[in-house]
């Protein structure tokens, strides 16, 4: 499903001579395969999964997000733009992000449901994020609240 998005949004791109976005769909469509030649030589799979997929889109934007940082330190606003632009462009293929206030919330639900009650907990409630919230939330984020809520208690 995601493939296909990405596969008919780069052919739109490429009809509107819109080369930004060309070049990051080809690059997105480039790891994709990538990782499909990676994980088909360990597990015999032809293809990731879609789950798959989201890791590898938000892994991508995670390593842009980076760039951005760098870039920023070394003023070099041309390329911290290029990178912005290349985000926005990975972002519309991933589902709709997780507010902070519904991330605490979440997190102090399964706090109460899990029954942790210090950070030796932690591992416990990040599973339970990553299992059932996957794609809608940034880890590194959830992390710390996760952290801030069992802090808390």
């Amino acid at each position: 499903m995601i493939r296909q998005k990405i596969s008919e949004t780069l052919k739109d791109a490429m009809r509107a001579k819109d080369e930004v976005k060309t070049t990051t769909l080809r690059m997105v469509n480039a790891a994709i395969k990538q990782k499909d030649i990676d994980v088909a030589r360990g597990r015999g799979d032809e293809h990731i999964g879609e789950d798959e997929v989201l890791n590898l889109l938000q892994s991508l934007i995670k390593s842009r997000r980076e760039s951005v940082e760098l870039y920023k330190k070394g003023e070099r606003p041309d390329l911290v733009a290029k990178e912005e632009a290349e985000i926005a462009i990975i972002s519309d293929f991933l589902p709709k992000q997780m507010s902070d206030d519904d991330l605490k919330a979440v997190v102090k639900e399964l706090v109460g449901t899990l029954g942790a009650t210090s950070v030796k907990d932690m591992g416990k409630v990040m599973a339970a994020l990553k299992a059932n919230y996957a794609g809608q939330l940034d880890m590194t984020k959830a992390s710390a609240v996760v952290k801030e809520v069992l802090a808390g208690n």
